[in-house]
């Protein structure tokens, strides 16, 4: 099938190489405008846009997918079908409309679980098991299409949403290519989501991924390994920002105040709602990362001394 691609971020990659390996032809790529990235804050192209310009594969840059010239071109290409991984914009009607056999998202959850823009984030939030990935039929409603296909993959107790969407990302690639081939060749039907089971996962922000340690040490390892990489856990230590790397649970120490930090030898406890969790690394307010036990050394915390305090 003749396909325009549309994704954005890094999860889309091992997506677009695996299309642009397959027997299908990727005639272009759809992907969000470049944006501003790095210390300089210079204009760079997203992951997808990259690997497409490597690849000589043309690159549309609509700021929106209801640009008149975007749709045009999307009109004159006349894809069979629009593959989309994490795209990143609303996708109206028209559009819709384009592509014989429409628009076909891999999303990272197993639908009808965890529609909307963070699905990996709140899968691992709320401490579920399982997850996958699954690809769906795109509607104007958000992630509510039918599902062609799904994969299951485990989340261990360590597991960043860093580290399974990049897990996801890989795997989901395969899925993506066996829905393409099942719609190419008419041997697979998409069947309708149970409305039942429909959760949401919104976008989680910066003020969401605030660490109180008032919590129980359940929650505040869930929330820091949520939030990793990205929008990147944080609390406060007398009264400036300090971005926390995950912790572990330690069931077996004494309890701790919450907030309160133990410096051991070469270990750091801060105390929470249950049981201590030590540190892993932290970064202070315009430093590097580094262990939380060195950073520790340097600002010898004293008995008043509170994480989230202000």
């Amino acid at each position: 099938m003749k396909l325009v691609f549309a994704g954005t971020p890094e999860a889309a990659v091992p997506s677009l190489r695996t299309l642009l390996g397959s027997s299908h032809e990727v005639a272009a790529v759809a992907t969000r405008p470049d944006a501003r990235a790095g210390r300089g804050r210079h204009l760079s192209p997203s992951p997808v846009a990259q690997v497409a310009e490597e690849a000589g594969i043309e690159v549309l840059k609509p700021e929106k997918a209801s640009d008149p010239g975007f749709l045009d071109r999307l009109r004159e290409i006349a894809p069979d079908c629009c593959p989309v991984v994490a795209y990143g914009a609303l996708l109206r009607q028209e559009a819709l409309d384009v592509p014989r056999h429409g628009w076909v998202n891999l999303h990272f959850s197993l639908l009808p679980h965890w529609r909307g823009a963070a699905p990996v984030q709140h899968a691992v939030l709320h401490g579920d098991d399982l997850t996958g990935a699954s690809t769906f039929r795109i509607e104007p409603d958000l992630d509510s299409g039918p599902v062609f296909g799904t994969l299951v993959e485990p989340i261990g107790p360590a597991d960043t949403s860093g580290d399974l969407l990049a897990r996801l990302a890989e795997s989901g690639a395969g899925l993506l290519l066996r829905t393409l081939d099942g719609i190419e060749s008419g041997e697979l039907e998409a069947r309708a989501q149970s409305e039942e089971e429909v959760s949401f996962a919104p976008k989680i922000t910066s003020a969401d991924a605030e660490v109180e340690f008032t919590a129980p040490a359940m929650r505040v390892d869930r929330l820091i390994r949520a939030c990793t990489p990205a929008p990147g856990p944080w609390t406060t230590f007398r009264g400036e920002r300090l971005k926390l790397g995950p912790v572990r649970p330690v069931t077996d120490a004494d309890a701790v105040p919450p907030g309160r930090l133990v410096v051991a030898k070469d270990r750091v406890f801060a105390g929470t709602a249950t049981h201590p969790v030590e540190l892993g690394e932290v970064q202070p307010q315009g430093k590097r990362r580094m262990p939380a036990v060195d950073w520790a050394r340097g600002v010898r915390p004293g008995d008043s001394d509170v994480l989230g305090a202000t």
